[in-house]
């Protein structure tokens, strides 16, 4: 009887496994199921900058298209309460969640856009501990 317990056991196991495997997108990345597959060569034609996660990519875009965010959080206004970003009116700065491959929480990454449309950006990796300012255009204006 204990056996069969085991057998099924390995048998789960092995089927997680398949199942995260097939998660997977080509070059090994996870990624969210909307994120089109993305080359450094593709990042660098869009214009992606490179320190920036590849799971990025589609935050950027979907902020780009106004299209709804996987988390209720996302476009919410960032209050710079610690004051790292320059000082702007409250409602300038908007967060966004950066998925975290395997992470159970919305995790650390986040990017920030100030303006209505967005006219900067800046990139935290470590929940708003410190950030990096990038330049991105969406492509239909590149």
């Amino acid at each position: 009887m204990r056996r069969s317990h085991s057998i099924w056991l390995v048998a789960l196991i092995a089927l997680v496994g398949l199942w995260a495997w097939t998660k997977r997108a080509g070059d090994g990345e996870l990624r969210p199921s909307d994120a089109p597959p993305v080359s450094a060569q593709r990042a660098a034609q869009v214009g992606y900058p490179a320190f920036l996660p590849v799971e990025a990519h589609a935050v950027l875009d979907r902020i780009a298209r106004g299209a709804p965010h996987p988390y209720r959080q996302d476009g919410s206004v960032f209050q710079n309460r610690e004051g790292r970003l320059p000082q702007q009116p409250r409602g300038y700065y908007r967060e966004y969640t950066v998925p975290t491959p395997g992470a159970d929480t919305r995790g650390a990454r986040r990017i920030v856009a100030g303006g209505d449309p967005p006219v900067e950006y800046w990139y935290t990796a470590d929940h708003y501990r410190s950030f990096r300012r990038f330049e991105w255009a969406p492509k239909e204006t590149q």
